[in-house]
């Protein structure tokens, strides 16, 4: 074999060892239940923050330790829990994803996606997402 053949081959199956590896260690986004189901495995979650219910931060106490209540797209409750600060304008937030695991009866999150699109939505109506304008996103990450 010719010395190009040889390193063809190195960078083909180092390329595909990229590949592979970006796919397992890529979150997958599910609900609640199939977190639940595997403990411990880290996942994403999409869903939103249930308002009723009061979030947990004592910043005196433990300033990273925040709690909440969120809405899977199943509609199922479960409580959150996050080792870091509470991320500002948490309360006006439309949509959270939070990547973590589930750890007995809580989820665990590492980091948090905050989406607060009422911050882009005029007062007449229409979202500045409609006229090119994406609303902006946060990620929190814990404190470890």
């Amino acid at each position: 074999m010719k010395r190009i053949h040889i390193i063809l081959i190195i960078v083909i199956a180092v390329g595909i060892g990229v590949v592979v590896t970006s796919i397992t260690s890529a979150s997958t986004t599910v609900t609640f239940d199939k977190a639940f189901a595997n403990e411990g495995k880290e996942y994403q979650i999409k869903g939103v923050l249930d308002k009723t219910k009061p979030i947990e931060y004592d910043p005196i106490k433990n300033p990273n330790l925040f709690a909440f209540y969120v809405f899977d797209k199943k509609n199922e409750e479960r409580k959150v829990v996050f080792n870091g600060t509470k991320p500002e304008n948490f309360e006006h937030t439309d949509t959270i994803v939070v990547t973590g695991k589930a750890v007995g009866a809580d989820f665990v999150a590492s980091k948090i996606l905050t989406k607060c699109p009422s911050k882009y939505t005029d007062k007449k109506g229409p979202q500045a997402t409609q006229q090119g304008v994406e609303p902006k996103e946060k990620e929190f990450k814990a404190v470890n």
